[in-house]
């Protein structure tokens, strides 16, 4: 992991599982279709149905890991803001969207009272956009 996490190092790919694991599933199920399409029966077509039943696996895992932690991000952050924020934009918070929280979370502390009231205020929606913004950034090594 970089010293110092920034916009352009924020992002977190795991090689066995974003690599590894997507290309082997990618080419068992190509591999199985091609069988399945040039040789069909029972064995072949059930190949296929466990090809596209582990690459559903694959992608629901990430995909429900993803939005618990975007839920528990969701919470970390509006506590942050109930923290932070001065009284004029506690009574916003509810106004953050999912995203805007999981962009702002990145904001260090010192930042994100001002970063906060612009993105309301503006109605800035774009998760990219809102990093954008963020100067000084504070990590998130926990990230998945």
């Amino acid at each position: 992991m970089p010293s110092e996490q920034t916009f352009a190092t924020h992002r977190r790919l795991v090689a066995g599982y974003h690599g590894a694991a997507f290309a082997c599933i990618t080419v068992y199920l190509g591999w199985t279709l091609w069988r399945a399409v040039r040789a069909p029966g029972v064995a072949t077509v059930m190949s296929l149905v466990l090809a596209v039943g582990v690459a559903l696996i694959f992608w629901y895992a990430r995909a429900f890991a993803l939005t618990v932690q975007d839920r528990v991000i969701r919470l970390e952050e509006r506590l942050r803001l109930e923290r932070l924020l001065p009284p004029d934009l506690r009574s916003r918070i509810p106004e953050f969207s999912r995203g805007q929280l999981i962009a702002l979370r990145f904001a260090s502390d010192a930042e994100l009272p001002a970063l906060a009231r612009r993105v309301l205020d503006e109605d800035i929606r774009d998760r990219e956009a809102i990093k954008r913004m963020i100067g000084h950034w504070r990590e998130d090594g926990f990230r998945i």
